[in-house]
């Protein structure tokens, strides 16, 4: 399934993804670090969506209290709860 989120508190000002039988795909941000959000998606591509949640939820970019890969997490974990 495809979700879209809006991001908070990044230079990215939105995510999408597609999570099918636990397992996240085609992750895309609109805006931001080019390199490092696409980045952030190859490297979650094909990962289960809980492991990308352990791994990313918390991270921190300047001081922000988020960053976009835990802005990314928040989103999957938004989809997962319905």
């Amino acid at each position: 399934m495809k979700y879209t989120y809006t991001t908070r508190g990044t230079c990215s000002v939105q995510v999408e993804f597609e999570i099918n039988d636990g397992i996240v795909s085609n992750v895309r941000f609109v805006r931001g670090c080019n390199g490092n959000t696409q980045g952030v998606g190859a490297l979650c591509e094909g990962m289960k969506a809980d492991e990308v949640v352990k791994r990313l939820e918390g991270i921190d970019c300047g001081g922000r209290g988020t960053s976009c890969p835990d802005q990314l997490a928040k989103a999957i974990k938004h989809a997962m709860q319905g």
